[in-house]
């Protein structure tokens, strides 16, 4: 997914502001658990208020200004509970508010097209976000219960706690890219089925879709190049200190 690029953050720039250049950055807050009413407080001052890591801030706030994130900052271990945390939020987000509106948009669409054509878009919607209940479950009671413990291992400065026959290289493996049928979705609704009667929620469920797509593609790209390299860090910090 195309996102234009914003400016880059850095630890002075006032929250409300950035809210301003990008709306999204309300999501970003939401996921963190960080309420909206940022007065006119810096960067700096809310990681402080709310104990987030400074440096995972700026990289996920530059995430979602479209900016890769810096291959010279070294995050701590401590902040595994931080993206966890925000990840968690994120799954959140999408299974109680984002599918069920979407899911909502699709429902009132089949009441205004041909009803045979709305049945193939919502089957393939059904089907697609129970690969993701999936997706979510695995990582909210697999990967994520297994960092946590990591980090806690770690912290008793103990190897032997840690189970044996899982590390984040099966996650890797079982990571899915979940955006890919977005993108398909769109294609049916822009190029395909037929409009009737329907411009209006069409473009509510579109602007919805859309809005998933931006941030489901920070979300992977948080797990991919941020949660995977550091979890793989601490496992081998682990065996070496602590000899597994």
């Amino acid at each position: 997914m195309v996102q234009a690029k914003k400016p880059l953050v850095l630890p002075e720039a006032r929250m409300s502001e950035l809210i301003s250049g990008n709306p999204y950055m309300m999501l970003m807050l939401e996921h963190f658990g960080i309420a909206l009413l940022v007065q006119d407080k810096t960067v700096r001052q809310l990681c402080k208020e709310h104990n987030v890591g400074e440096d995972l801030f700026l990289s996920f706030t530059n995430l979602f200004n479209g900016f890769q994130p810096s291959a010279t900052i070294t995050y701590s271990f401590t902040d595994l509970k931080t993206i966890t945390l925000f990840l968690r939020n994120t799954h959140q987000y999408y299974l109680e508010e984002k599918y069920p509106q979407i899911r909502s948009y699709i429902t009132q669409m089949f009441e205004l097209n041909d009803q045979s054509a709305m049945q193939m878009v919502e089957k393939f919607f059904d089907q697609y976000f129970a690969e993701v209940k999936e997706h979510l479950h695995y990582e909210d009671q697999i990967v994520f219960t297994y960092v946590n413990n990591l980090f806690d291992c770690f912290e008793k400065k103990q190897a032997a706690c840690l189970p044996g026959n899982y590390s984040v290289s099966d996650y890797q493996e079982h990571h899915e890219d979940i955006e890919d049928k977005l993108e398909d979705l769109k294609n049916l609704l822009l190029k395909h089925l037929p409009l009737d009667n329907d411009q209006q929620i069409r473009r509510k469920l579109l602007f919805s879709l859309f809005e998933l797509e931006y941030d489901l593609n920070i979300h992977t790209r948080i797990e991919d190049e941020i949660l995977i390299p550091l979890v793989e860090k601490m496992e081998q910090t682990i065996k070496i200190r602590y000899g597994k």
